[in-house]
């Protein structure tokens, strides 16, 4: 492995893992919303997508690490948006 594919992963993998991690906080810990598991691990699903999609990419110029990264987030922000509007 490349160390600058290597970087590249971790780029999104920490994402991904902090995104989580802080649903899991927002939920558990502070009480802010109620996340149930499954959604809570929505990033991590983002972060298995990137892994598998980039056998052989990049795919085109959105394919990038940043990119995945920011879906990530975005994926973490969406959960949290959805479950204070069920709430």
């Amino acid at each position: 492995m490349e160390i600058e594919r290597a970087r590249e992963d971790l780029v999104v993998a920490a994402s991904a893992g902090a995104t989580t991690i802080a649903l899991a906080l927002l939920s558990g810990v502070v009480g802010l919303v109620d996340v149930s598991t499954v959604p809570t691990l929505a990033p991590l699903a983002v972060y298995a997508a990137y892994l598998f999609s980039r056998k052989g990419g990049p795919y085109g110029t959105f394919d990038r690490p940043r990119n995945w990264a920011a879906v990530a987030v975005l994926v973490g922000g969406l959960v949290v948006a959805a479950s204070a509007l069920s709430a």
